[in-house]
């Protein structure tokens, strides 16, 4: 009785402190007035910063700021708008990712060819040629929790003491394509350049949700949740894969044609699986396509259960192949993998033959998409 009851405790237990991990609330933010509180992190760059590292500036603007997240993606050009028009006058920027990398879901990674990590930072970094250093606080978090940023980005401006001045949004215009009325990080910067009352000292602020390390468990219930989903093998004649290459879908449909005896098809396999979780809620889908032949089937769906392959794969139920390859693409040479993305209509607008680069499949992916809100 006596264990029971302590097993029945331990339970509990475990129950509440997931659920306050869970629910637990964000930290704080700075207060209008309070002194910058120090910092040392590596940035993309190789370099270690600090709050010193800027000690020559006579104001600071801090943004925090995410790889993955679409607004802030959509605020990259007039952040860099605002640095080459506001260092020169001896205005230091900082972009730091507050981001717990395992805390962000795939499925929340739709308008990204890239997730928070610190090596996936320096990509970001060098791909939009970034003039100020990209800090990561990913790992303990003790710079975010210190300035409590509730979204990404979210701006901070500290004066010539460090005393915190302005907090909020950089504009009231999430959109890139549409003029932003109201400059309120702007108008901050030029009102302490002058020496004048910032006037407007504090906003709301939109975009992604700071993914703190206790949300990484949210993570893991997508991951399982996936890991449900029903795995089936559709066989199919040379028609019906004429028609999948057809694409007569209003989504980009990005095809692998693989087999189960080719080593570099199961390498890289799971990445395909990855970019219907990231990309599958917008206008994509990934579709594959098996040669392994009828006779494999049970071997073909058990590999595709494996690797939760929760999406329409083909088996061309056909013994000749050569048909199969010109219907697919007829420059292929027949050798796989072989992977296409194709546009509503038919288009082919992307191929490889052999490993893709994961990235830069993704990258052609998000100029077909799109990676902010304002392009669906």
């Amino acid at each position: 009785m006596k264990k029971n009851i302590l097993t029945l405790l331990t339970v509990f237990t475990i129950f509440i402190c997931r659920n306050y991990a869970l629910y637990a609330e964000d930290p704080k933010t700075l207060e209008i007035g309070a002194a910058a509180p120090a910092f040392s992190l590596p940035g993309t760059d190789g370099k270690i910063y600090t709050l010193g590292s800027f000690s020559k500036d006579k104001i600071l603007v801090i943004i925090f700021t995410a790889n993955h997240c679409p607004t802030a993606q959509a605020y990259e050009d007039r952040v860099d708008k605002l640095y080459r028009e506001f260092k020169p006058k001896g205005v230091g920027f900082l972009l730091v990712s507050p981001n717990h990398p395992q805390a962000v879901c795939l499925e929340e990674l739709g308008y990204t060819d890239l997730g928070d990590t610190f090596e996936e930072m320096k990509i970001r970094a060098k791909d939009m040629k970034y003039p100020m250093p990209y800090i990561y606080d990913g790992d303990k978090q003790e710079m975010a929790t210190a300035y409590g940023p509730t979204t990404t980005p979210h701006v901070f401006i500290f004066d010539s003491k460090r005393k915190l001045r302005f907090c909020g949004r950089i504009d009231e215009m999430e959109n890139p394509y549409v003029e932003a009325k109201e400059h309120d990080t702007r108008n901050a910067i030029v009102a302490l350049l002058e020496g004048k009352q910032v006037p407007v000292e504090k906003t709301k602020t939109f975009g992604c949700s700071i993914k703190w390390a206790n949300k990484a468990e949210w993570r893991a219930k997508y991951d399982a949740d996936w890991k449900k989903k029903p795995v089936e093998v559709i066989e199919a004649d040379l028609n019906g894969i004429k028609e999948v290459l057809a694409n007569k879908s209003n989504k980009y449909r990005l095809i692998n044609v693989w087999a189960t005896w080719c080593g570099p098809c199961v390498i890289e396999y799971p990445e395909f699986v990855t970019m219907q979780r990231m990309y599958g809620a917008r206008d994509f889908e990934f579709v594959s396509i098996s040669t392994d032949g009828l006779k494999k089937k049970d071997k073909v769906l058990e590999f595709l259960k494996d690797k939760n392959s929760a999406v329409k794969n083909y088996l061309y139920s056909a013994d000749n192949k050569y048909p199969l390859i010109e219907a697919v693409d007829k420059n292929w040479s027949g050798s796989l993998p072989y992977t296409l993305l194709v546009a509503p209509g038919g288009e082919v607008v992307y191929s490889h033959n052999g490993v893709i680069d994961p990235l830069e499949v993704r990258k052609e992916i998000m100029q077909k998409i799109g990676r902010f809100f304002a392009d669906d």
